[in-house]
């Protein structure tokens, strides 16, 4: 099989999410000499592109991005040791998290796929995450933005002491918020760099932002 034909399987298969069969493209690609970085980025992360596109236009929903996200995190397992010694160049690295106090991590996870899909290196902290938890690992991990999610109006007022804090500690990357109870207007309020309403369009936003940076 040729590089393009795995290349476009590839792609099918997180689109459809073919968990087992990704496996094998991976598998067989790195048999044939095809680098881990080729198939994650010309396979892999163009499925989960298009995944994106289809959960914004309402073709695909929850269920069928989770599946796709499946396929290509069990594919990324494969080519994992080939990555490490020949990587494909990432978009940025983002520190993501539910605020604290908020529990919640559907939202959260969402974003952190389609983050990676978008190629980013996802550095998640999970739930009810502390301003100095944000801070300190944006720092220590140089990450290029924070992302943060909270699914409560309780809960959303906590963004703005991690923007705050982040600014104090002259944090240079971008601040990305989300969540039901979010808006526009609340992230004009406290001073983040950008609102998304999904998940996919988190991941689009916040590539166009780093790149015209």
């Amino acid at each position: 099989m040729s590089s393009e034909a795995i290349f476009e399987q590839l792609r099918d298969a997180v689109l459809n999410g073919k968990r087992k069969d990704a496996v094998k493209l991976c598998e067989d690609g790195l048999k044939a000499g095809v680098a881990g970085k080729d198939l994650l980025t010309r396979g892999l992360l163009v499925g989960m592109e298009e995944v994106g596109r289809r959960m914004r236009s309402e073709e695909y929903f929850i269920p069928e991005v989770l599946v796709g996200a499946r396929a290509m995190q069990s594919a990324l397992e494969v080519i994992r040791e080939d990555l490490a010694q020949n990587p494909a160049a990432q978009v940025g690295r983002v520190v993501i998290g539910t605020v604290s106090g908020d529990l919640h991590d559907i939202g959260k996870n969402l974003v952190a796929i389609m983050l990676t899909g978008a190629g980013f290196e996802v550095i998640d902290l999970g739930i009810d995450v502390t301003p100095a938890r944000f801070v300190s690992t944006a720092l220590e991990r140089k990450a290029d933005a924070v992302a943060m999610s909270a699914l409560l109006t309780t809960t959303m007022v906590n963004m703005k002491e991690v923007v705050d804090e982040l600014r104090k500690a002259h944090f240079e990357g971008k601040v990305v918020i989300g969540g039901a109870p979010v808006t526009q207007e609340f992230a004009d309020k406290i001073g983040a760099d950008l609102y998304a309403g999904d998940a996919s369009e988190g991941a689009e936003k916040l590539k166009a932002l780093l790149q015209a940076a």
